[in-house]
């Protein structure tokens, strides 16, 4: 009874189908001569299959676009948990305790270069500093002894001296800063000149580069000498005119002397004498002089007679 029932059902609804398939025919007809006329068969399934068809890839796209979109915010959630995590200080994913290692060495070795530069540039900066420092104090000593040079030039001008002779002026003390030994008064210059120029100096002071004969003469200008690393004053000893025939300033001739030993040498043309006096404690006074180019620039020393005018 149920197939019967089944059966008369499905051949209803075949008879329907058959019945709005000749409608939709005589529609078609009625729209004009061209139109191809189909079997119930062939027309009816295909439309059916195209709209079934269309629905699933519909839902077929929406189902990749929604486990698309999934992933998609699966690895947001995770990208921003990562970076939270480092935010904050969590431990991040493992390293290799090696390349850890490596890395943290790298970076104290790196850390410890960067120390030593600043450390070195710290001091260059302190060096140059005192470099200008001790520059601008040799500056404003210099200009100092030129004013006083100038006043002296002043005091013991062509106005200043008299008619009578030398050894008829009164004996006067040595007036600062020329020093006193014996009857003869020394300058020691704070500044630097050739030896010709420091001649000259001392000649318009009514002076000369020292001439020194005794080894008393000797250790006493010696002993007014400060120490240095090397510390050189000429004085009035050349061989200029003839080599190895050293003369005085004031023409005589040198015997003996207070050379250092291998001195003099000539080793490039030397032709003028200087003082040496050092930080070396063992070096003495009566061997000292040494020979140097004239040209070159040292501080120097005069010598004029205690009556002359100061």
């Amino acid at each position: 009874m149920s197939t019967n029932a089944e059966s008369t059902l499905s051949d209803g609804m075949y008879s329907k189908l058959i019945d709005n398939e000749r409608s939709y025919l005589d529609e078609s007809d009625a729209s004009g001569p061209d139109v191809q006329h189909n079997s119930v068969l062939s027309v009816t399934p295909w439309r059916g299959a195209s709209r079934q068809g269309g629905q699933g890839s519909y839902r077929l796209a929406s189902m990749c676009l929604a486990v698309l979109c999934a992933v998609l915010l699966i690895s947001l959630v995770a990208v921003s948990a990562h970076s939270r995590n480092q935010a904050q200080g969590l431990p991040g994913p493992q390293v290799a305790p090696q390349n850890q290692s490596e890395g943290q060495t790298q970076m104290q070795t790196q850390s410890a270069d960067v120390a030593v530069l600043t450390e070195s540039l710290a001091k260059l900066h302190k060096e140059r500093d005192d470099l200008q420092k001790e520059r601008d104090d040799l500056q404003k000593e210099r200009d100092d002894l030129q004013k006083e040079r100038d006043q002296l030039l002043t005091q013991t001008g062509p106005q200043s001296v008299t008619s009578a002779p030398k050894s008829a002026a009164p004996t006067i003390p040595c007036a600062h800063p020329w020093l006193q030994f014996n009857s003869s008064c020394y300058y020691i210059s704070s500044f630097s000149d050739s030896w010709e120029d420091g001649q000259n100096f001392c000649q318009e002071m009514d002076g000369h580069l020292a001439i020194i004969h005794t080894p008393e003469e000797q250790t006493f200008v010696w002993d007014q000498l400060p120490r240095g690393h090397w510390n050189a004053y000429w004085f009035g000893l050349s061989d200029e005119s003839t080599e190895d025939d050293w003369v005085w300033v004031d023409g005589t001739k040198l015997v003996g002397g207070f050379w250092e030993k291998g001195e003099p040498n000539n080793h490039i043309n030397e032709d003028c004498g200087y003082i040496v006096k050092t930080q070396v404690l063992e070096r003495k006074a009566i061997q000292s002089w040494y020979d140097a180019p004239c040209s070159m620039h040292w501080p120097f020393i005069c010598e004029k007679e205690m009556g002359a005018p100061q």
